[in-house]
């Protein structure tokens, strides 16, 4: 317990203090995240906040793991090495899709070939079990490719990312605790105090941004932690196996994870870029057709998380396929129901009030529930 106190309050305090230095910096060297017609920030603020959060981070694991005992941790910080650079230089400089995701293939390797990360089995998923030594290592690059990119696509309004971030990692933390296996907790809390700083300086009115540096440090180390969880937590070795872990770890990542799914497929199935930049993430979809504040949608996004994991818990007798298929659809149900609120709100702000509605000319009705059916079309 002693090693948990001292990563989160070591990683918190270095992320606390070093956050208002960097703005100050930003502000003298004029390093912004500008505004444009896509993002919603309506004036310059400094993407580098990442910076601090890494800085937390390394040194509350790095002053607390125990490496002798710990050889795949050196690892585990190279990887972080490396989308730390990364990110860093897409903030400062923007660098091309294609060398991000070269940067992500070469964190995934350090991962799984040296860190020995890696998906061996579905538990049965679907009635899968043991995967082929070359499927299994397709699922696990896979999956820790988009993981790294799901925290990276849903810093999208402020305080949502890193509370996601916070949650996930603060869980797997507690699971690592309980079954003693002191380099993933020390990874998990160190990560979890970092974020806890950092979201004091960002939940709105936002101060700073963490940037790419943030967003894909968190979505590494919790491809990490996940993996683990659930190779761990799924075998009966342990000494606090959990039934149906895969399901649990899937719903502890849904909301990025399945955001991140549904963008890509969107944009595939439109013959364009799955990096290509657009506003049809959940974040957008709740800011723009449903008005919600940052804050707002924010909570709203981490309650469901939180609901859906503990729900998924309490059911876990029911099986990995059942529970899976059953998170997936809550998740786009969620979403349909956000487009049909959001032209009942349009339409309705669009009409006048009851009296007034005799008044309108049938002509501009018909031409509102037009606008409404290719609203939802698009």
């Amino acid at each position: 317990m002693f090693d948990v106190i001292l990563s989160v309050a070591i990683s918190f305090t270095i992320t606390f203090l070093a956050i208002p230095v960097i703005i100050n910096v930003a502000e003298m060297k004029k390093l912004f995240d500008l505004p444009d017609a896509r993002k919603i920030h309506q004036v310059p603020i400094t993407p580098l906040g990442g910076i601090a959060i890494f800085a937390g981070f390394t040194f509350g694991c790095l002053l607390t793991v125990h490496f002798k005992d710990s050889f795949d941790f050196q690892y585990f910080m190279a990887a972080a090495f490396v989308t730390f650079f990364l990110g860093l230089k897409d903030d400062i400089l923007v660098i091309s899709p294609i060398k991000k995701f070269i940067g992500q293939v070469l964190a995934a390797f350090l991962i799984i070939y040296e860190g020995r990360i890696q998906i061996r089995s579905m538990h049965g998923f679907l009635g899968i079990y043991e995967l082929p030594e070359m499927f299994s290592l397709l699922i696990t690059y896979f999956a820790v490719i988009v993981i790294i990119n799901s925290f990276n696509l849903i810093d999208g309004v402020d305080g949502l990312a890193g509370s996601l971030g916070l949650i996930s990692s603060f869980i797997f933390g507690i699971y690592f605790l309980d079954v003693n296996m002191p380099a993933y907790y020390v990874l998990a809390f160190s990560l979890s105090g970092s974020l806890l700083a950092f979201l004091i300086f960002n939940f709105q009115p936002a101060k700073i941004f963490m940037g790419d540096t943030g967003s894909l440090l968190i979505g590494v180390i919790n491809a990490i932690l996940v993996i683990k969880f659930i190779n761990v937590a799924n075998s009966t070795e342990t000494t606090y196996p959990i039934i149906s872990a895969p399901a649990i770890g899937f719903t502890i990542l849904m909301i990025p994870l399945l955001d991140t799914l549904r963008v890509f497929s969107v944009r595939i199935f439109k013959r364009r870029s799955p990096f290509s930049p657009d506003r049809n993430h959940i974040h957008h979809l709740l800011l723009d057709r449903l008005g919600l504040s940052h804050r707002a949608i924010t909570l709203t996004l981490v309650s469901l998380n939180l609901l859906m994991v503990g729900l998924v818990y309490l059911g876990r007798s029911l099986g990995n396929t059942l529970l899976i298929v059953s998170v997936i659809a809550t998740f786009f149900l969620v979403i349909a129901g956000i487009y049909f609120l959001g032209s009942k709100r349009r339409l309705t702000v669009a009409t006048p009030g009851k009296r007034e509605a005799g008044k309108l000319e049938p002509s501009k009705l018909v031409s509102l529930l037009q606008d409404s059916v290719l609203e939802q079309k698009n």
